[in-house]
């Protein structure tokens, strides 16, 4: 009953709340973003949503026009807080996660929910193994499980089996939870970046991220 409808009824309620003080985080951040390069206010990035379906996430941009799209060895998005792409308000938004704050958009069209696995790249389809694709078995979140408790202190293939743990145990309580922890995690500002100077990265096509 939670996961097929009141779960939704949530996210449209606690979206709506949030929805003023998200356009006033617009006119503020939204103007020093653009004035600072001139460029786009947002990143809009195609991601894997429930079932497989692609849809395009809303993010506040962080980085400087035309920035080079940087992964780790595992595919994942390479972030430091020493990335000479970032933008000045980038990094202040990147830290206090300002910047994942437009999906408030998304759980209102309905692509997203506030709480659950974040959403991978379309390109992931094709490297998911064996049962990880049931990552697709629920919307993606604002916040989950994951980046409530290990943010990015995990590679890739693990972060994929502890969006299953979530969804195998998906309920309230365990939203409510993870939400607490998002909080205190942001307050925090903890595992903000990786620190696992072993990881290779790759330079891939140019993007504004």
């Amino acid at each position: 009953m939670y996961t097929s409808f009141f779960k939704r009824i949530v996210d449209l309620i606690l979206s709506l709340i949030a929805l003023p003080f998200w356009l006033l985080i617009l006119v503020i951040i939204g103007s020093i973003i653009y004035f600072q390069d001139k460029g786009s206010i947002f990143y809009n990035a195609p991601r894997l949503g429930k079932g497989g379906k692609i849809f395009k996430m809303y993010k506040f941009r962080s980085m400087k026009v035309n920035a080079p799209d940087i992964r780790n060895e595992d595919g994942s998005t390479f972030n430091s807080e020493n990335d000479p792409r970032l933008t000045k308000i980038g990094k202040f938004i990147r830290k206090t996660s300002i910047d994942e704050t437009p999906q408030i958009l998304n759980v209102l069209k309905g692509d997203m929910s506030l709480i659950g696995p974040r959403p991978d790249l379309p390109e992931h389809m094709e490297l998911y193994e064996g049962i990880e694709v049931r990552k697709l078995e629920v919307k993606p979140g604002i916040t989950g499980f994951n980046q409530a408790y290990y943010r990015n202190t995990v590679s890739w293939k693990e972060r994929i089996q502890n969006d299953i743990y979530y969804i195998d145990n998906l309920s309230l309580w365990l939203d409510i939870k993870v939400l607490l922890k998002t909080v205190i995690s942001v307050l925090k500002r903890e595992d903000v970046y990786v620190t696992d100077n072993s990881i290779e990265t790759k330079n891939k096509s140019k993007v504004g991220v």
